[in-house]
Formats: C-alpha cells, sequence, structure tokens
C-alpha cells in the first residue's frame, strides 16, 4: 500500500510538471512572454501636425493605439501603454517606461503631416539595426494593407528611437494633411485595420529574414531602408558651412567699408 501511494504521488507529481511545462510553452507562443509597450504620440498641449492641421494628429495617435493595445491582450501578449487619454508625457518618460521592462519592444504610433497636401503614404522609422527585424515586419502588415503608397523603411535619430534599449520602431500610418488620406483615418474601420496590421507585424516579427538567408520556410523580406542619420547630419554640416560663409561674408563687407571710410576721410 505504501509502494503505491508513493507511486500515485510520483505520477501526479510528473504530470503536474508536465502541465506547468505545456502551460508555459502556451503561453510564450501566445505571446504573453513579450512586453509591448505602446507609445501614442504627442498628447496634452502637443497637437502634434502642423499649425493648421484640421484633424488632431494626437486623438488619432490614441485611437490608434487603445485598439492596438486590446488586439495585442487578445493574442495573450503584455500590453503596456505610455498614456491611455490626452495627456502630456515626455519624450524621457515615454522612453524610460519601455525602458524598465525585460523582454520588450516598443511601438510608436504617429500620423503624419506636410505642408504639401500631395505628400502621402506609410512610412516606418528605427534606429538600432536589432530594430530592423521589428520595423521590416510591421512596415510589411501596414504599407501592405493600407492604399496608400509604401515610403519604405527609414532609420532615423528620433529620440525614442535613439535612447530606446529595446526593440523600437516608429510608425506613420498616413499623411493627415492629405485629404484622401484624411478621410480613411477619420474612418473607425480603416483605424481598427491599422491597429490589426500593426499587430500582425508584432506577432510575425521573429518570421523575418534576410534575401541571403537559406530558409525554405515562407518568410517576411528584411526590408531595405533609406538611412536619413547621415542625410540628416550632412545637412547639419551644410547649414554650418552657409552660416560660417555667410560670416566671412559679413566680416568682408564691415572690413571693405571700413577701409572707404577710411579712405574718404583721409583724402
Amino acid at each position: 500500500m505504501p509502494g503505491n501511494f508513493c507511486q500515485l504521488c510520483l505520477v501526479i507529481a510528473v504530470l503536474s510538471i508536465a502541465g506547468l511545462m505545456f502551460a508555459t510553452s502556451a503561453s510564450a507562443a501566445s505571446g504573453s512572454s513579450t512586453t509591448v509597450v505602446i507609445d501614442a504620440g504627442h498628447g496634452g498641449h502637443d497637437r502634434g501636425g502642423i499649425p493648421g492641421q484640421r484633424i488632431s494628429e494626437k486623438e488619432m495617435t490614441l485611437d490608434v493605439a487603445q485598439r492596438l493595445k486590446k488586439v495585442l491582450a487578445a493574442d495573450g501578449y503584455r500590453v503596456v501603454m505610455t498614456r491611455e487619454n490626452d495627456v502630456f508625457v515626455p519624450l524621457g518618460t515615454r522612453v524610460a517606461i519601455a525602458n524598465s521592462y525585460r523582454n520588450a519592444i516598443f511601438v510608436c504610433v504617429h500620423f503624419n503631416s506636410a505642408k504639401r497636401v500631395g505628400a502621402d503614404g506609410i512610412e516606418t522609422y528605427f534606429y538600432d539595426r536589432d530594430s530592423l527585424p521589428l520595423a521590416s515586419a510591421v512596415h510589411h502588415f501596414v504599407a501592405g494593407g493600407a492604399p496608400s503608397p509604401n515610403r519604405g523603411v527609414r532609420r532615423r535619430g528620433y529620440y525614442v528611437l535613439r535612447r530606446a534599449r529595446v526593440p523600437a520602431v516608429l510608425v506613420e500610418c498616413g499623411f493627415l494633411t492629405n485629404p484622401s488620406e484624411a478621410a480613411y483615418i477619420s474612418n473607425s474601420s480603416y483605424r481598427q485595420k491599422l491597429a490589426e496590421e500593426i499587430a500582425a507585424g508584432i506577432r510575425e516579427r521573429s518570421n523575418v529574414r534576410s534575401s541571403t538567408s537559406s530558409t525554405a520556410v515562407a518568410t517576411i523580406p528584411l526590408q531595405p531602408y533609406i538611412d536619413q542619420t547621415k542625410v540628416s547630419s550632412s545637412k547639419r554640416s551644410r547649414k554650418k558651412s552657409s552660416k560660417s560663409s555667410k560670416r566671412k561674408k559679413s566680416r568682408k563687407s564691415t572690413g571693405s567699408k571700413a577701409n572707404v571710410t577710411s579712405e574718404k576721410r583721409e583724402a
């Protein structure tokens, strides 16, 4: 009897461990092992966009972010929002929230704007090279599911991307200053679609492979990108050189005027 009881206890223990392992693996597969920090751009006194813009960017980003939260939570992800309502959150605080979680990814939701009303399309930004697979996957789905042009993946040193210590992307989901795109974005069903496409990119980020990969499984290509960190620095250097040359010209002009004055006095 004692022997049978011990055997029964052993069987129960083995089954319990197996059940725990299965639950853990199921949880990881569903995504709950990853924390997704969603950052709805702007908020509070920061309306976003440009002066005179009819549709407020801060309202659209919050709406898409809240929809994205629901989709990801249903998939089993742990979701953290940098803002839940119309409040201003400093950039440093947004990044600090993302960096405070282990095994996290940081997704910033934005909408674009331009003085040229014809500007349109979807852009996805990243900074650290480790964030390129996430940017590739998110852009693949958002740009692929939107009726807007694909403006590509871009590397740029935005504060929230540059300071993030976790994979981080910033998605520009269309131009609110473009009448056609603004009409799409004003539709709640389209904003729901945007949220679902971003979520699809988050789910499929591990399936991104480079074009040289020998894996035969269907994958998402690692996107080529435009490196705007170099463009920005070259623009800054051009501006500095331009200012420097203007100062030199001003000095020369001042010097020549002084010489002319001196000559007149001597005459």
